[in-house]
């Protein structure tokens, strides 16, 4: 079995940056465990696995369709192509306020005794945001230590399936502004820190748009491999959330 596959990175126009992830291309439909050997081969946040809808489609020919539809365990995910980058189409998820007391072990396991200004919970996605406080800058956010191993055990109720942490932007200098930071923890899908991650800005948006009064948000994820967003509020409660993309390899899968 000879299969075309691809790495490219999202969420940012150079290579080695944003998040990585894997397209295969299929002539044929795959048995769901090979899909998956597959994805566990790659190791990286994401393997897609796209597939001809008919024979005599070509996947060396240029695809007149702007948009695309992936099917996802969350259900269809929709991309368009932009002449500034790829577009996502997300649901928005509202997060609701969230009583400290009961978060507070899982809070300080994470980041100890880093001071926290507010805290959000989405049932929808099960991710808990944390807001940092605003006396903390982006360098802050970028060297912050964050404990991820213990809170498996900390939380172990179902409740929280991701850790959002986020601070306000700072004003523009000589540096580009930004409306927010952001950085992402998911050990309980067996994810330390995603690079980058659009279901988790889903709800920042949310967020962030009701804090700053603001329907379009700039956005940068402060992992290592560090990654630029930009967001639209939709009318029809779901969210744009856009990126520029580097292709990185490109080669033959064999097994």
């Amino acid at each position: 079995m000879k299969l075309p596959i691809f790495i490219a990175d999202a969420f940012t126009a150079k290579a080695f940056r944003g998040n990585p992830a894997a397209v295969c291309l299929l002539e044929n439909k795959l048995d769901e465990d090979l899909h998956q050997k597959i994805a566990k081969e790659m190791n990286l946040s994401e393997t897609a696995f796209i597939l001809k809808l008919h024979p005599n489609d070509n996947f060396t020919q240029k695809n007149v369709n702007s948009t695309l539809t992936f099917v996802t365990l969350s259900g269809e995910l929709k991309a368009r192509k932009e002449e500034d980058g790829i577009v996502l189409d997300l649901p928005l998820y509202p997060a609701h306020p969230q009583k400290l007391h009961e978060v507070e072990d899982l809070i300080k396991t994470a980041i100890g005794d880093t001071l926290v200004q507010d805290v959000r919970y989405s049932p929808d996605t099960k991710k808990l945001l944390v807001r940092l406080s605003d006396t903390y800058n982006r360098s802050f956010l970028e060297s912050l230590t964050v404990n991820t191993e213990n809170l498996l055990q900390v939380e172990t109720t179902g409740k929280v399936k991701g850790l959002i942490l986020t601070l306000k932007g700072e004003p523009g200098g000589q540096t580009q502004a930004f409306d927010f930071y952001s950085r992402y923890f998911a050990p309980w899908y067996g994810v330390a820190e995603d690079p980058v991650t659009g279901s988790a800005h889903a709800v920042l948006s949310s967020y962030w748009s009701e804090q700053l009064g603001k329907k379009h948000l700039h956005a940068f994820q402060c992992s290592n491999r560090g990654g630029e967003l930009t967001i639209s509020l939709r009318s029809d409660g779901r969210v744009d959330i856009k990126g520029g993309a580097a292709l990185v390899l490109e080669g033959t899968l064999t097994a």
